[in-house]
């Protein structure tokens, strides 16, 4: 299966993807990870009372084969939006992004990504809103880009101009302006808004390509690589679609070195159907999965290089073994919500652990006979509030998938942890490292 710097860390809350293979998660169908298992822990960071202090970006080379690694130095990075405000109602900072380094993610070798520093303006109006939406290297160059959503102005007459924007990454990371993604009018349907990027292989040339929202029933199809410019190497037609909403990471379901999308009837909590890649891209519609908040899609039972899904909602949390198959059904159910899911490979056995946030934080083993509720390991949120997975992915460089998170209370306070996986435990029950967004606003 080839791999996609994939960015639901923290990007945006939709599917997640994690697959056990002999002993190796890939999060987000992402390119392999480093799996060298000599590579240490870094030691527990400690939060001095007046934050970080600010470090250089490190530098890196265009290392090319880890997720979301915009400086290109072989180590994972961590993206936020929606950062604390300093006060109550006040406007958006921007994207907050954590570099990591040798000893795992270092919160002062922050990056704040504001409209009006590193926006591209429309009509020469820069937008006020600037939120992280995918990643991935659209260009080839090894360094993992980010596409960002804006709010570009309109008068509601005709088709809107297009709110995506892509901000390349390089040896210090995302610098200089973004440009806006160009989206030919022939690869347009309608008056609606081109948005819902999600990056993929689809017709598995090797190059990163982009799939978007066209209209009720068609996506955007943009054949990667991308200029620096923002311009697709091909767009044709929209294609036809079973639902509205394309939803990330695409993963290559099925195995055949496609990377395949899940779409959405109608946006959140409506049934969603899996699309499979292909020579003409993302173009042919496979099985449907119900009605559910958050799908996340793993190997956590059985074959460990087969996939499956856990489709959760409000009321409890779907589970259906082995997509490959002739049939797809449900084979078992955990009572427990999955508005919050995503999945990745904690204790090196090659099956991908089930993580829900909420309430609680919470972990399901995957084991030979996949998920059960008797598997579950609860972790201590790094403070109180509503506690929300941002990513799971090596963040510490061992080989094994750990957990970050994010803990809210209210506008103006939060605490972002990473918990490190371990073979014996499933995951620390301490952080490695916990830091709030609010330093970013600290110059």
């Amino acid at each position: 299966m080839r791999g996609r710097s994939a960015g639901r860390a923290g990007v945006r809350g939709t599917a997640a993807l994690a697959i056990g293979v002999l002993g190796l998660g890939l999060a987000a169908c992402g390119p392999a990870e480093r799996t060298s298992t000599t590579a240490k822990k870094p030691e527990p960071v400690a939060r001095a009372t007046q934050g970080h202090a600010q470090v250089p970006v490190p530098r890196g080379e265009g290392d090319g084969d880890v997720p979301d690694d915009f400086n290109g130095d072989g180590r994972r990075d961590l993206v936020l939006n929606d950062l604390v405000k300093s006060e109550s109602h006040a406007d958006d900072a921007g994207i907050g992004i954590v570099y990591g380094t040798e000893d795992g993610l270092d919160p002062g070798a922050r990056q704040l990504l504001s409209p009006a520093e590193q926006a591209a303006p429309t009509d020469g109006v820069l937008p006020a809103v600037f939120e992280a939406e995918e990643s991935c290297d659209l260009d080839g160059d090894g360094f993992t880009d980010l596409v960002v959503s804006t709010d570009p102005p309109y008068d509601g007459q005709g088709q809107p101009p297009v709110p995506l924007q892509l901000l390349f990454g390089s040896p210090a990371g995302l610098t200089g302006r973004a440009v806006t993604l160009d989206v030919p009018a022939r690869a347009r349907a309608g008056n609606d808004w081109p948005d819902q990027p999600v990056c993929g292989d689809f017709d598995g040339d090797g190059a990163d390509d982009l799939v978007l929202h066209a209209s009720a029933s068609r996506l955007t199809y943009l054949r990667g690589p991308f200029t620096r410019d923002g311009a697709p190497r091909a767009a044709d037609a929209p294609l036809a679609a079973p639902g509205s909403v394309p939803t990330g990471p695409a993963v290559d379901v099925n195995g055949d070195g496609y990377d395949d999308l899940l779409v959405r009837e109608d946006g959140d909590a409506s049934p969603s159907s899996v699309v499979y890649g292909g020579p003409s891209g993302p173009a042919r519609t496979g099985f449907a999965l119900p009605a559910g908040v958050d799908v996340a899609f793993g190997s956590f039972g059985g074959e460990r290089d087969v996939l499956d899904a856990a489709v959760g909602s409000q009321d409890g949390t779907a589970l259906r073994y082995d997509l490959t198959g002739p049939t797809v059904t449900t084979q078992a159910a955990l009572d427990v919500p999955g508005t919050v899911l995503d999945a990745g490979d904690l204790d090196g056995d090659g099956y991908a652990e089930l993580v829900t946030g909420g309430t609680e934080l919470r972990v399901f083993q995957g084991r030979t006979k996949g998920l059960t509720a008797s598997g579950v390991v609860t972790v201590d949120p790094p403070a109180e509030g509503t506690t929300r997975v941002l990513a799971v992915g090596d963040f510490t460089g061992d080989g094994l998938a750990d957990l970050a998170v994010r803990t809210y209370r209210g506008e103006t306070e939060d605490t972002v942890a990473v918990y490190a996986g371990r073979r014996e435990g499933v995951v620390d029950p301490a952080p490695v490292v916990t830091f709030s967004t609010a330093e970013f606003l600290v110059s």
